[in-house]
């Protein structure tokens, strides 16, 4: 998701050369290397994650791999010819106690596996490189890869489909016009495009150190599904709200993880547009 619109935005000024998993593996330090050899660049960015939440609580070698040890190779590699690095981590790095938006230099806390390995992926940049940019980020959503947005409509799809079928055969349709989403956590919907245009910028700007950016505001996951349901004409589908522990899902997650943004403000003199208006662009550009 992130690296194809980094790769679209950042083309338009640069010679970019975009490696996924099929051209690269991050977690083999030869790879890093061999790769930044032939390549030669002023900057390398690692939008690279293993971002299955639940499923790192049952796969934490491979988690930590890629998102700690890969940072370990790829800052081990450009530091000898001390390349910039931009890197990505996540709002997950945090407890989720706090009151207010959580700033740069807040103590980490993470309360999953997921959250450890982007952490120690962070300490390990932090160890190994003198000229990195460390960008936090949230809740993403964007045209490739799989996401919330396109969860919920998927589903709204099918509720609809089930609700028409039920109605022609006369039968009860109650269940089929509901879905259940939780509304204790609460964070900022990030659009990829969005977020790889903010990128873009502080890489012109050289920016250094850890920088957090969302798209401005927050919501619960349930008033997100409930705007994403409105934007795209699905109203009538009724959104339940839920608690996180009624899913009995293996990670636990932060019951709060605002970013404070004023950092990213202070540096470009810009601000991200609210989430709801970068939904509705996500919602135009994909004709969903």
């Amino acid at each position: 998701m992130l690296g194809s619109d980094l790769l679209l935005k950042l083309s338009a000024d640069h010679d970019v050369v975009g490696m996924d998993k099929e051209e690269i593996d991050i977690v083999s330090a030869k790879e890093c290397r061999e790769a930044i050899t032939e390549t030669r660049p002023d900057v390398v960015i690692n939008a690279a994650a293993y971002t299955n939440v639940d499923g790192c609580e049952k796969a934490r070698e491979e988690c930590f791999a890629v998102n700690a040890e890969a940072v370990k190779n790829i800052a081990g590699a450009c530091r000898n010819n001390k390349i910039r690095i931009i890197h990505f981590s996540t709002d997950y790095v945090f407890d989720g106690t706090a009151a207010e938006p959580y700033r740069e230099d807040h103590p980490c806390h993470p309360i999953n596996v997921y959250g450890e390995s982007k952490l120690a992926g962070e300490l390990y940049l932090q160890s190994m490189s003198e000229n990195y940019l460390l960008i936090r980020t949230s809740w993403l959503y964007g045209a490739k890869g799989k996401n919330f947005v396109g969860a919920i409509l998927e589903k709204a799809k099918a509720k609809n489909y089930i609700r028409d079928t039920m109605e022609k055969t006369n039968a009860k349709t109650e269940a089929a016009s509901t879905l259940s989403v939780v509304d204790d956590q609460v964070g900022s919907p990030t659009y990829t495009k969005d977020l790889a245009a903010a990128a873009a910028l502080l890489i012109h700007k050289n920016a250094q150190g850890i920088i957090h950016i969302t798209n401005r505001g927050s919501c619960s996951w349930h008033q997100f599904a409930v705007k994403i349901l409105q934007e795209t004409g699905f109203d009538d589908i009724e959104v339940l709200p839920i608690k996180s522990d009624q899913l009995e899902r293996p990670a636990a997650r932060p019951a709060y993880s605002v970013l404070n943004m004023q950092k990213f403000i202070q540096t470009t003199g810009k601000m991200m547009q609210p989430w709801q208006l970068a939904l509705k662009d996500y919602l135009e550009r994909c004709k969903l």
